[in-house]
């Protein structure tokens, strides 16, 4: 498994960081903005790549059954409350505490932000595992 692996904890952190660091360096944008946006971006891709994606790269000896399954329900072999699972939980909470705070609690970042934490966690609960809302991804 990909998270589990030596390092990538680090290097997920850093490349949210150097977001961030590259947000901050173009000049029309606003700190509150920067943090919204790298909170939004980061939720963007992450529920991209772990909720929506399905299958594998490579092949597997399972014959099949991880077509159907997202990198989420793939990862740890389905079982949950994992370091890896716990950790890709925590980061988007951390991050939207910190664009909260950065942006000062204002109403419409605060919206933005709320919106895009729960399009990325309410997927990662064990209630949702293998549930495809409205049939979108059942394929």
């Amino acid at each position: 498994m990909v998270m589990n692996s030596r390092g990538i904890w680090l290097a997920y952190l850093l490349l949210v960081t150097v977001l961030h660091v590259f947000l901050l360096s173009i000049p029309v944008l606003t700190v509150p903005l920067v943090w919204t946006l790298t909170n939004v971006i980061h939720n963007l891709v992450m529920y991209l790549f772990l909720h929506t994606v399905k299958g594998t790269p490579f092949e597997t000896p399972d014959q099949g059954k991880a077509r159907l399954l997202t990198h989420w329900e793939q990862m740890d072999n389905g079982i949950q409350f994992t370091s890896s699972r716990k950790f890709l939980t925590i980061s988007p909470i951390v991050l939207y505490i910190l664009a909260s705070f950065y942006t000062k609690y204002d109403a419409t970042h605060f919206l933005v932000n709320t919106g895009s934490l729960l399009s990325v966690l309410l997927p990662k609960l064990p209630l949702f595992h293998g549930v495809r809302i409205f049939g979108i991804n059942k394929y």
